[in-house]
């Protein structure tokens, strides 16, 4: 094994255990274990710079304004504790990553341990352990993304940044990372920056977005808001929006020509999905039933009912039937509309089946 993924005793890359100890133990202290005590992949923060450990001891104690509005946010809910979310976003809003001090803060005001704190902020990967870049650039890899070239997208991001997975640059503005699904197999491969998507990526087009970046440019998204850092997203995420990026954010681009081929498809085809309508009563299902004071009407029996069926079920069968054929008729015409209706059942009823099956023989 190489000197660079070398182990300490606690367990950790020895560059990820200085990290967690600058930071006053990073989360793993905060819930009250070792750093030892969750494991951390090797490559996590192998190489972790000068700058990132100092950015780490840099960070004050959580203000006044921060409990002030993370107060703001308990008020939203009926329950204090499903404010935990959005207030850990709003911890990264101030101190870039998921802080001992911040889990202390979600505690005390919310009435849980730092234990409960902590399991929720380490089961989502967008509440980060350690500081976090100015820009997170996270890359798909998942199965659509990585065939069309996800996986390539990375490699080169990452030979070009000089960091692996989790990692940040020396100058703290860009952290990489792996992305297992970013919700857009329509425009694969996806690359998002502070979770704003830029569509359709090569490694080309994702080495300029980069080198962008750096430049202090802040390249407009492929559709939603505008970019902002990790911790301006942070804040959005918090529910805390200023108007012009919230109206910015509503009046950009949504569904492109990827997202809508379906929908125009359907079009084409005469496809529509059932109204739906809010005010309509919705009638229990004992209330369809015959009552004793209003019998159900007589069903036509079959002239020569089958052996062991009642007249009942055999009139139940038939609506059965007839409904079955109306529904696929209806069905096989809109998805061929040109088929033909010229063979019809015995009953006189077309068969939306052999219509189909005569028609493609002609």
């Amino acid at each position: 094994m190489s000197d660079s993924f070398a182990r300490d005793p606690k367990g950790g890359s020895a560059d990820a255990q200085a990290v967690l100890e600058v930071a006053s133990g990073g989360l793993e202290g905060a819930v009250g274990g070792t750093a030892g005590a969750v494991p951390l992949r090797t490559d996590d923060a192998v190489g972790a710079s000068d700058q990132v450990r100092a950015n780490a001891v840099s960070i004050g104690p959580i203000s006044a304004k921060t409990r002030a509005e993370a107060r703001q946010i308990i008020g939203r809910y009926p329950r204090s504790r499903s404010a935990l979310l959005p207030m850990l976003h709003l911890v990264q809003a101030e101190q870039g990553y998921v802080t001992p001090d911040g889990v202390a803060m979600c505690a005390e005001e919310l009435g849980l341990t730092k234990a409960e704190v902590g399991a929720v902020a380490t089961f989502y990967t967008m509440y980060k352990r350690r500081p976090t870049g100015e820009y997170l650039v996270s890359v798909c890899t998942n199965t659509l993304c990585g065939f069309l070239g996800g996986e390539e997208i990375y490699a080169a991001l990452s030979d070009y940044l000089g960091v692996g997975h989790d990692q940040t640059t020396a100058d703290g503005q860009i952290t990489l990372e792996h992305a297992e699904c970013l919700a857009a197999c329509d425009y694969a491969p996806v690359v998002t920056v502070n979770y704003e998507f830029y569509d359709q990526q090569d490694t080309d087009s994702a080495l300029n977005l980069v080198k962008d970046l750096q430049r202090g440019e802040r390249p407009q998204p492929t559709r939603g808001a505008p970019l902002s850092t990790f911790q301006e997203i942070s804040r959005q995420l918090a529910g805390f929006f200023d108007p012009a990026t919230a109206g910015a954010a509503v009046n950009g681009p949504s569904a492109l020509e990827p997202t809508l081929a379906g929908n125009l498809e359907a079009l084409r085809r005469g496809h529509e999905s059932p109204a739906f309508d809010a005010d309509a009563p919705i009638t229990p299902a004992a209330a369809t039933e015959p009552s004793a004071q209003q019998p159900a009407a007589e069903q036509p029996a079959d002239p020569e009912p089958a052996a062991g069926k009642t007249a009942h079920k055999v009139a139940s069968d038939q609506a059965e039937g007839q409904a079955s054929s109306r529904a696929e008729q209806a069905g096989a015409q809109a998805a061929d509309p040109d088929a033909r209706e010229e063979i019809q059942e015995p009953s006189g009823t077309p068969s939306a089946r052999r219509t189909r099956t005569r028609s493609r023989k002609d």
